[in-house]
């Protein structure tokens, strides 16, 4: 109820497995709303959505329409379509198809494009209908489902600043690009442009809360999974950390605690940059990202939007902002798009140690074993980074906390193969949590040293 009848804007709701959350989206949706849909990321993942839908509408004298996934006649002339966007590009099919109401069942299962992206068409043409988007589902258990924490941090990031109750709202506007969260719902004028803020909350749920399971041996069964399953599904643990993906090149646990050992205050990071990586931006929605370290210390990432960086002079132009004129350390450039242009500049118009870096390029480096050979330039580069970041290595690595970060590092998998290590390429990354992992790419590339056949910790 307390979800039902939440005024926010933007609601996410569950937790735990149990919690109600499909019978909330379908309840809202046949007595709340004039035109709705639901959206799974598959259309296999539909049938418990709509199987629950034909036992609530079998006798209300609605229709249903296998070809076209929706219910029509329902009793206040309300309709109920269900939608899946498998593929990031499938989110176009439903460019431009107003609804009052858009549910997400398991929102950690959608990449964060594809909700932003779905969520623009939530409208109506009648004033006196509300509008709103829900999501229901557990807390995420792989990395590409953390943007989900950043989206709600007030409430599901670990340590945030400033955080939120559940039920409480909050305010955010996109300025720039990001989501800034503001004090209240009054409308501002930025850059000439009248925003309306919109809120967002969380409701959290647990089977406990749900009279329908007791003496089922449901919960009985949520306390036989094993952790971390356990925590997420039975107790809605937003903070526990999920288990690496098989074959992930980095697991999530070392970059935590890389993490947890950064300071600012640390006497690491006082001297100039030894190293700089820069990541540009392909255009679009990608980010142009700058990583500079001194030794194991990494700093804060200086982070352009696309739109902030147009072309290659732009680009060598925020970078020398971002190293400042004392740096005299190497600047490594990824040079596929725009950064070939910036590397051209920098190269012949400074002093600087500039490196051009093509990932794709053949590596003659191992591991530190020297039994495991890399395929390529960016195999090299993570695999370096994945063994410094391994605790047995001693350098006590820091990273600053960023969620992002976390996220572009834990996402590429890898493969052996016959010519060595292959890591999973950037494309398709992109393809798969819905962004470029840029930030990931600019430390791999900051801490990568391109001597051909020496691999230094």
């Amino acid at each position: 109820m307390a979800a039902y009848c939440s005024e926010a804007d933007v609601i996410y709701y569950g937790g735990s497995a149990g919690g109600g959350k499909t019978d909330l989206l379908l309840g809202l949706s046949v007595t709340d709303h004039k035109k709705s849909i639901i959206f799974r990321r598959e259309y296999k993942q539909l049938r418990q959505v709509t199987d629950r839908a034909e036992e609530i509408l079998a006798d209300t004298g609605a229709s249903y329409s296998q070809m076209m996934a929706r219910w029509k006649g329902i009793p206040g002339g309300r309709v109920l379509e269900f939608g899946a966007v498998q593929h990031e590009k499938d989110r176009e099919n439903y460019k431009g198809r107003p609804h009052d109401f858009i549910g997400f069942d398991e929102i950690p299962d959608f990449s964060e494009s594809q909700f932003r992206y779905l969520m623009a068409w939530n409208r109506s043409t009648d004033p006196s209908q509300r509008c709103r988007v829900v999501c229901a589902g557990n807390p995420p258990t792989t990395p590409e489902g953390r943007w989900v924490i950043n989206y709600w941090a007030p409430w599901l990031r670990k340590n945030h600043s400033n955080p939120a109750r559940y039920g409480e709202l909050r305010w955010f506007a996109v300025l720039n690009g990001k989501d800034v969260e503001v004090p209240d719902s009054t409308p501002f004028t930025h850059e000439g442009e009248l925003i309306e803020p919109k809120s967002r909350t969380f409701i959290g749920a647990k089977v406990a809360d749900n009279p329908y399971f007791d003496g089922t041996g449901y919960k009985g069964q949520l306390q036989s999974l094993p952790e971390p399953l356990r925590s997420q599904l039975l107790d809605g643990d937003f903070f526990i950390e999920e288990q690496p993906q098989i074959r992930q090149v980095i697991p999530t646990s070392w970059i935590r605690t890389a993490q947890a050992r950064w300071r600012e205050d640390d006497v690491r990071g006082k001297g100039i940059y030894t190293d700089v990586g820069l990541d540009p931006s392909r255009g679009g929605s990608d980010q142009t990202v700058i990583s500079r370290r001194t030794g194991g210390y990494f700093y804060p990432l200086v982070v352009y939007e696309g739109r902030e960086v147009r072309d290659g002079p732009e680009c060598a132009t925020l970078t020398m902002q971002a190293i400042g004129e004392n740096f005299s350390g190497t600047l490594r450039i990824d040079v596929i798009g725009i950064g070939s242009s910036a590397f051209d500049i920098l190269s012949t118009t400074t002093d600087l140690q500039v490196v051009d870096v093509n990932f794709a390029e053949k590596s003659f480096a191992t591991d530190v074993t020297g039994n495991l050979h890399m395929r390529n330039i960016r195999a090299e580069a993570y695999w370096r980074l994945r063994e410094a970041l391994d605790p047995k290595s001693g350098l006590d690595i820091a990273l600053p906390p960023d969620e992002e970060l976390v996220e572009d590092l834990s996402a590429p998998t890898w493969k052996r193969t016959t010519s060595g290590i292959l890591i999973e390429d950037k494309d398709t990354i992109r393809k798969r949590i819905g962004r470029s992992p840029g930030r990931g790419d600019a430390v791999a590339i900051s801490y990568l040293d391109t001597t051909p056949g020496i691999l230094f910790i």
